[in-house]
């Protein structure tokens, strides 16, 4: 296989000894035997690995060299020989196949991180190419198809199941530290580097998120994060291609292993935006961020989620109504621990809500709260007296109270007579007890209220009962025709 490669890249004539014997920075490396590196250039190694590295150069160098081996100007040469040395993968399925190649080949990746962390020289054109065609043809590749994906139906059941670890990490591992410290790298220009690392290649990246291993999707968050740092002419393409990704998850599969990850690279960028807001990040807002409350699976990343939308509030507090009628949209009627995470972002948003954007959504809001109270879910209802534990919540209820406790206060009583759970009972007491403090004339007058209403249906549900009564009495003492079909009971 490397005689393939490596055949097609320009050979000296002469073998490499007597390239050493013609030059003495490329003789052996005299270094202790315990250095990769110069075990990697000894004469011993270089025998052994005649039929893995065929005698042959690029640009002029062996790429058995070590750095250290070579003048300061033959550097930038030895890495582009190491960096097309490293474009062969191999098949680690089988983990006895091609075992020197592969140790080889990660011994040079290890020389190509070593020299790209220790201050190398500016990287030429030809350096940045070489070293974006190594990593695109080391990390960018199809991932097999999950298969448990089917068989799978919430974000609980994804937790439980041990992730897919890809048996090349040995390499994945080095290439993926190599891509980062080069992006990182203050010898690498954003202005020539932008050619190689372009839409393309961002788009690549991306799409490597969807990886089952989670060491992976740690790698390409932390790459991601630095790319869009520095490449600022890439930022808006960056922001697109995650945005689609959201859709995607949200609106067609609803199966992405990676939101998580982006979400939490988006929280760090969000507090780099300017101010006023840029009509631009209000649509990723409302149309990508608050549709992600809607899927099954949204325990796995709800935290970074929430982070994000906090920090948009806090950015622009306009957008806190915006923000709790999409919750409102997206409230889960049938599932009780999505609910439970809802009533938990909902406080930190009423936190830092001022009056005015409160008073928008404060009516359908309570109506929700009165909802939730009452559930027969008890950690739902728990979660949601919580709110009154909040001083930012209950000085709103206060400023708002003659809106807000005709609506609340039905809910706090039906509790109160029928809820079956003794702690939900005791919390509703003292939220009761904490609005009659709060205004007892007022909440006097909602139990009255309450009260009427309540008797008012219970006298509908007597008329309705006394109506069919009758109508069952009508039709059992009525004849039967003689065409008239009855239903018999066997």
């Amino acid at each position: 296989m490397w005689k393939q490669i490596l055949g097609k890249l320009p050979r000296k004539s002469q073998k490499p000894d007597q390239d050493s014997a013609r030059n003495p920075n490329l003789g052996p490396d005299t270094s202790s035997p315990g250095s990769s590196r110069a075990n990697a250039s000894s004469p011993a190694a270089k025998r052994a690995s005649a039929a893995v590295f065929p005698a042959c150069v690029i640009a002029g160098i062996e790429p058995l060299l070590a750095f250290k081996d070579v003048p300061s100007s033959e550097k930038m040469n030895l890495f582009i020989s190491k960096l097309s040395l490293c474009c062969v993968v191999f098949d680690f399925t089988d983990p006895a196949k091609n075992i020197q190649e592969k140790e080889l080949k990660r011994t040079t990746l290890l020389e190509l991180l070593d020299f790209v962390s220790q201050s190398p020289p500016k990287f030429s054109e030809p350096a940045i190419l070489a070293s974006c065609k190594m990593c695109s043809i080391n990390l960018f590749r199809v991932f097999p198809p999950n298969c448990r994906s089917s068989n799978t139906s919430s974000g609980e059941n994804d937790n439980d199941d041990e992730p897919t670890f890809d048996p090349a990490w040995s390499h994945l591992q080095i290439v993926y530290d190599f891509l980062l410290k080069f992006v990182t790298s203050t010898a690498l220009e954003a202005k020539v580097a932008k050619k190689y690392i372009n839409h393309s290649f961002i788009m690549r990246i991306i799409d490597l998120f969807d990886t089952e291993d989670p060491r992976e999707r740690d790698c390409l968050k932390a790459i991601l994060h630095r790319i869009y740092g520095k490449f600022m002419v890439h930022r808006p393409f960056i922001r697109k291609c995650v945005s689609n990704v959201f859709y995607r998850f949200v609106f067609e599969t609803e199966k992405h292993n990676g939101i998580a990850e982006l979400l939490e690279i988006f929280g760090s960028v969000i507090t780099g935006f300017a101010l006023p807001l840029k009509e631009e990040h209000k649509i990723f807002l409302s149309k990508a961020l608050i549709p992600l409350h809607k899927p099954k699976s949204l325990g796995v990343y709800f935290q970074q989620l929430s982070y994000c939308v906090t920090q948009f509030i806090e950015k622009d507090p306009k957008l806190a109504s915006c923000v709790i009628k999409g919750l409102l949209r997206y409230w889960p009627i049938t599932n009780s621990q999505k609910e439970v995470m809802f009533l938990g972002e909902l406080e930190e948003i009423l936190e830092v809500i001022n009056v005015a954007e409160f008073q928008k959504v404060m009516v359908p809001l309570f109506w929700r709260l009165g909802h939730c109270i009452n559930s027969y879910h008890f950690q739902v209802a728990e979660r949601a007296l919580f709110l009154w534990n909040n001083d930012q919540v209950v000085n709103l209820i206060a400023n708002n109270r003659h809106i807000l406790l005709p609506i609340i206060l039905p809910a706090l009583e039906a509790n109160a007579q029928n809820h079956w759970n003794q702690a939900v009972l005791n919390l509703t007491l003292n939220v009761r007890k904490m609005l009659v403090e709060m205004d007892d004339v007022l909440v006097m007058a909602c139990i009255s209220n309450y009260q009427e209403e309540q008797q008012r249906k219970n006298l509908d549900v007597e008329k309705r009962k006394e109506v069919w009564e009758r109508l069952e009495n009508a039709a059992s003492l009525q004849p039967i025709a003689g065409n008239t079909a009855v239903l018999v009971n066997h």
